[in-house]
């Protein structure tokens, strides 16, 4: 075929793709939808000209156009991993992790069912044999990322809606696609009726194998990247290769799942990319794979839909009959999943509540698309499938989908709308009568010292402020009917606003480089974390937020079990490190609340309810503070250098600035500017790397601080650094149990425990010691020890404990004065 028709062709299909977007918003239809028909109508078209009489002129376009080299490969291979690949990279992994259950559930037990129900259902109603009915069940149950994703920011729905319904869709494709491999198996060896649990026993296999080869080819590029860090375009290249490599290892190479292991590399490069690359570079980055995806979810629809008129040519009158069980079956086990087993989830406990609307609107957005029709069009091309089984499986799975797209895609917005999913609240509406009359006063003033600055006409300006007075006179009104707002949901509203502005100033410290990338998505997902448990439950769900932010979780307790049981100290350096970053951006962003709560939430809500805002800002600020006092008694001369490097990133952000002033203001030319601004990013990359927290390093440090090691000098100290192990501990660890063997002395270097003994407690703190009376007695434990904050403890064995008290007069002193305290006489052993 001539290339010159073919990239005309292509060209005039990217014309289509611009002119969609704006017909789609005019229609108020979903942008996929759009793209779908428009593709169907070519198709339509170009068989029209082809078979027609009444003209040949346009024959070789039609040509051109039934010729394109659509196949299956094409869709799986060149559009699929760029469409998966930007949906989890620019997802928000941290948000969805809040509801990775029912994820998981519409994602591979909904698939499985789905499977299995569709092709039970087609075998008892036609004369097709199970493995092929299964094979269809597979091929219409995954729900396609383009078309799904796209709807869903269209309309204005839920966020958490939306990302339930984006993690669906991005993960559904892998059980769809894995179970898809199985059965065609099935089919092409002759196989009537395989056993599921056969087919279901391999699919950990293509899981895991995928797993693997997404984070190890994900890993080898951001390594890449981070070495070409002056190099952005060379960045970029490298992060378009990574989901084909990825696809194409695990598919060639491993035998696994293409599509888990492009969607672990694109969780693996946003996770681990924001704190090796520049900031601006990962944005850009971001942007240009928007863009691609875009162009790909266009072209992979219109492409697919020019197939349907081919799919169904030889469509007969009991096939609409097949594909109706089809939509029966397939709707019947998406709602049984929806309605009955995501409820009963959360029933136990193993689930979050997903509302009943919510549930809804996901039963009806569970739309097919490209890739569905991809799969069709992959059996259809098969020679070992046999001919009958072919048409079917391109009739049913093509019907099927044009009713998802013409029937649930056009109706989708109506549907929402029905739920009342895209309405405010009324304690919203009433918020936003406020707002208005709050902001058209502030907007009268400043347009009245804006006309008196430019001397306009008096009859113009009288004119256009009695127009603009009748407006806000009709806004005050509105708001004072509207007035009756309860204290209590205008703390709410006052919360939500609050931690609103706090991530509109964390997103913009982040672009300023004052916060680095790495904690960018974490501080943004706790702000996002305010405001759900604000609007959700009000002051306690924000003070419950706010606790969470500063709270050790699961990983830092595991990190600290490796670390005390196994001695591996690698992952807790790292997210204490993490830590200790995290909580000097909070202090950083919290501060900048005041101003807010003073200047705009005070307007619209009062004084009362602004003094209680800045009384729970300032519980919060106290929350950060402790944790990072706590934080720096454990490791005394890691958070100066954080701050250290907090100012020097500040300063370079303001040196940038000034240049590019002075740039502007013409006192210096363009190669100066080009010249000092590439000396700042020099500086900015080195004070981009965060200080290394060397566990061993600040136990040495704390020992040298340790008050009853205050007498050693510093080759004693080095000699005990080594000896002593380094313990942390949660609130409420159990340290020490009662008539346990006492082997051990331990150091409190910060935080607090409590020890309980015959019926007396008692509680130590920073710099005291437990547990060396009952070493030095030779006798069991008498009393129970039990960490009651966040602790770090030094911890000695008795051999090298009896060592140090023959050197120590301080050490010796202390431990009699601790045992006088509890009325204990002592045997002390001789000084060396």
């Amino acid at each position: 075929m001539d290339i010159v028709l073919i990239t005309t062709v292509i060209a005039a299909l990217f014309v289509v793709i611009g002119v969609a977007e704006p017909l789609a918003a005019r229609l108020r239809l979903p942008y996929s939808v759009i793209l779908a028909v428009l593709g169907t109508l070519i198709g339509v078209g170009a068989i029209f000209f082809l078979r027609t009489e009444l003209t040949d002129a346009l024959n070789p376009v039609a040509e051109a156009i039934l010729g394109l080299p659509i196949r299956s490969n094409v869709f799986l291979y060149v559009f699929l991993p760029t469409l998966l690949f930007q949906a989890t990279f620019g997802m928000n992994l941290r948000r969805m992790l809040d509801d990775w259950v029912p994820i998981l559930v519409l994602s591979v037990v909904a698939v499985v069912v789905a499977t299995v129900t569709v092709g039970y259902a087609l075998s008892w109603t036609s004369a097709l044999p199970l493995a092929a009915c299964l094979l269809i069940g597979a091929i219409v149950s995954t729900t396609d990322p383009s078309a799904v994703v796209s709807i869903f920011r269209s309309v204005s729905a839920p966020r958490r809606l939306a990302r339930i319904i984006e993690g669906e869709s991005l993960l559904n494709d892998a059980a769809a696609i894995a179970l898809f491999g199985l059965f065609m198996g099935f089919v092409m060896l002759g196989v009537p009726d395989p056993k599921l649990s056969d087919a279901l026993a391999q699919f950990p296999v293509l899981v895991a194998g995928g797993v693997l080869t997404g984070w190890v080819t994900a890993r080898i590029a951001v390594w890449m990247m981070a070495a070409f860090g002056r190099y952005e375009l060379a960045q970029i290249s490298i992060s378009v290769a990574l989901p084909y490599l990825a696809y194409i290892g695990a598919e060639q190479s491993v035998g696994a799942s293409g599509v888990i292991a492009v969607v672990t590399a694109g969780i693996t490069l946003n996770l681990t990319a924001p704190g090796r690359l520049p900031p601006q570079a990962w944005a850009n980055m971001r942007e240009v794979w928007g863009l691609l995806a875009h162009w790909a979810g266009a072209l992979i629809f219109i492409l697919a839909a020019l197939l349907i008129p081919r799919l169904l040519e030889e469509v007969r009158l009991s096939d609409f009959a097949l594909v109706g069980v089809v939509i029966l079956a397939a709707t019947a086990a998406r709602a049984v999943i929806l309605f009955g087993l995501l409820p009963l989830l959360s029933r136990l406990r193993v689930s979050p509540v997903v509302e009943r609307p919510y549930r809804a609107a996901i039963l009806w957005g569970g739309l097919r698309g490209a890739v569905t029709l991809a799969l069709a069009l992959a059996v259809t091309e098969s020679f070992r499938v046999p001919d009958g089984i072919q048409r079917v499986v391109g009739i049913l799975a093509t019907g099927y989908t044009l009713f998802t797209l013409l029937v649930q895609g056009t109706t989708l917005r109506l549907v929402i709308s029905k739920l009342g999913l895209d309405r405010l609240s009324a304690i919203d509406e009433a918020l936003s009568r406020q707002v208005v009359a709050v902001a058209l006063q502030t907007v009268r003033e400043d347009v009245a010292r804006t006309t008196g600055n430019y001397d306009l006409g008096h009859e113009i300006v009288r004119a256009e402020a009695k127009r603009f007075g009748e407006r806000l006179d009709a806004a005050v009104k509105t708001a004072e009917e509207s007035a009756d707002i309860l204290d209590r949901d205008r703390i709410t509203l006052g919360l939500i606003a609050l931690a609103g502005h706090e991530r509109d100033t964390i997103i913009v410290r982040v672009r300023e480089r004052t916060i680095s990338a790495r904690m960018a998505d974490q501080v943004l997902s706790d702000a996002d974390r305010l405001i759900e448990g604000a609007r959700s439950g009000g002051r306690s769900g924000y003070q419950r937020a706010a606790r969470r932010s500063v709270a050790y979780g699961t990983a830092f307790r595991t990190a600290l079990l490796l670390h005390n049981r196994l001695g591996v100290s690698v992952p807790l350096a790292r997210l204490t490190a993490d830590r200790f970053e995290l909580l000097l951006t909070q202090r950083l962003s919290l501060r900048d609340l005041d101003g807010f709560i003073d200047g705009r939430i005070r307007r619209i809500h009062g004084r009362r309810v602004a003094d209680l805002l800045r009384e729970l800002l300032a519980r919060r600020v106290e929350l950060v503070e402790t944790a990072l006092e706590g934080l720096r008694l454990q490791y005394p001369g890691y958070a100066e250098k954080l701050e250290r490097r907090f100012i020097r990133r500040t300063a370079l952000r303001l040196e940038e600035r000034e240049y590019t002033a002075m740039r502007e203001d013409g006192l210096i030319g363009a190669e100066v500017h080009t010249a000092l601004m590439q000396e700042v990013a020099e500086r900015r990359a080195r004070a981009e790397e965060r200080p290394r927290l060397d566990i061993a390093l600040q136990r040495r440090e704390l020992v040298a601080q340790f008050p009853l090691f205050a007498g050693l000098d510093e080759a004693a100290i080095r000699r005990l650094s080594r000896a002593l192990r380094t313990r942390y501990a949660n609130v409420g660890d159990v340290l020490m149990r009662k008539d346990s063997p006492a082997r051990s002395v331990f150091f409190i270097a910060s935080g607090a425990v409590e020890l309980e003994a015959a019926g007396q407690t008692w509680r130590l703190g920073r710099g005291e010691m437990f547990g060396e009376l009952s070493v030095l007695k030779r006798m069991a434990r008498r009393a129970e020890a039990r960490a009651i904050t966040p602790s770090a403890l030094l911890v000695l064995d008795e051999a090298r404990f009896r060592r140090l008290l023959r050197r120590s007069a301080r050490l010796r002193q202390a431990v009699q004065e601790s045992a006088a305290k509890r009325g204990i006489s002592i045997d002390m052993p001789p000084a060396a």
